[in-house]
């Protein structure tokens, strides 16, 4: 079901109900993962084979709740509905802002980044927190997919009345059969995948009235061409 099936009210309902759950779990699941920890440690000092096996156990036990935390956080975000505050920004500033950060990752995983910006580009309405946290979900999908290091190419360019960002990398690309699928709730090519990056990154777009869309071939890379307005003006409530 759609969110143009739900009111307002509904929405605010399943959100405050999403947050509500995620904590409730959250809470033990951080208790379990500091008893782990300590049990982890204490079995460190012991020599025997047996104490070994266990200690093995318990790390594959710590690998599987970070995992989970990281699923309930990803869903978090998903389900939540922020209240946008749009203000001129600067597209390009915030797309550096991601790059730096994700850099030392890219660096460590052979990913070269090359950036092409329009300088001349005009300053977006628009709210820059949650449309870098869309970008950041897009690059991380990009380097995800250059397990053996690559290219990741990142581009901005004006068209009109809307401003555009390509982010391209060399990664394996996505089979022809699996392209409409990419950006469904849980639906994911990677082992370890929540498949929920990029289905919160297109809401995010969307609800700047952007769109993202992608191109892509199997073994070969993709590329997510973003579409964003320069003056979009949101309706007073």
């Amino acid at each position: 079901m759609s969110e143009n099936n739900f009111n307002s009210g509904e929405l605010n309902y399943l959100n405050t109900l999403a947050a509500g759950l995620v904590h409730e779990i959250k809470n033990p699941l951080n208790a379990i993962s500091i008893n782990l920890q300590l049990l982890n440690e204490d079995l460190q000092d012991q020599d025997s084979e047996r104490d070994r096996k266990m200690s093995n156990r318990v790390q594959l036990l710590q690998k599987e709740v970070g995992r989970l935390d990281h699923i309930l956080s990803d869903f978090l975000r998903f389900a939540k509905t922020p209240v946008l505050h749009f203000e001129k920004c600067d597209i390009n500033g915030v797309i550096e802002s991601v790059l730096d950060f994700i850099g030392p990752e890219a660096m460590q995983n052979s990913i070269r980044i090359l950036k092409s910006f329009d300088t001349t580009l005009p300053k977006c309405n628009l709210d820059s927190s949650v449309i870098k946290q869309a970008l950041l979900n897009v690059i991380l999908n990009a380097q995800q997919a250059m397990p053996n290091g690559g290219e990741l190419m990142v581009r901005t360019y004006q068209n009109g009345e809307n401003v555009f960002i390509d982010i391209t990398d060399t990664g394996v690309g996505v089979q022809e059969n699996k392209i409409d699928k990419i950006f469904q709730v849980y639906y994911s090519t990677k082992k370890n995948g929540t498949g929920l990056g990029l289905p919160t990154a297109r809401r995010i777009i969307e609800e700047n009235r952007g769109t993202i869309n992608i191109r892509s071939e199997d073994g070969k890379g993709s590329s997510f061409l973003i579409k964003l307005p320069v003056n979009y003006k949101p309706e007073a409530k």
